[in-house]
C-alpha cells in the first residue's frame, strides 16, 4: 500500500495578519504583492486571512497558496 502524505497547511483563512505577521515575517511581502498594506494596521491584528480577502476582492485560495509557498522557503 503507498501512502500520499499532504503537506500540512501552516497558514489557514482562520489564521490572522496578525500571526501571520508575528510568526511567519516572510510573509508580509506577500501581503504587499497582493495589494493588501494592513499589515501594520492595528485593526488588522485581529483580522483573519479570509476576512481580508474578503474584504480587498482577492481569491482567498491563491493567496493562501502564495503565504504557504513563502513560508517554506529557506
Amino acid at each position: 500500500m503507498i501512502y500520499i502524505m499532504k503537506k500540512a497547511v501552516k497558514i489557514s483563512e482562520k489564521t490572522t495578519i496578525g500571526e501571520v505577521a508575528q510568526k511567519y515575517p516572510k510573509a508580509i511581502f506577500v501581503f504587499l504583492d497582493f495589494g493588501l498594506h494592513c499589515v501594520g494596521c492595528q485593526a488588522a491584528a485581529g483580522e483573519t486571512v479570509a476576512e481580508a480577502c474578503l474584504a480587498h476582492g482577492i481569491e482567498l485560495k491563491d493567496f493562501l497558496a502564495a503565504l504557504n509557498k513563502a513560508i517554506e522557503k529557506k
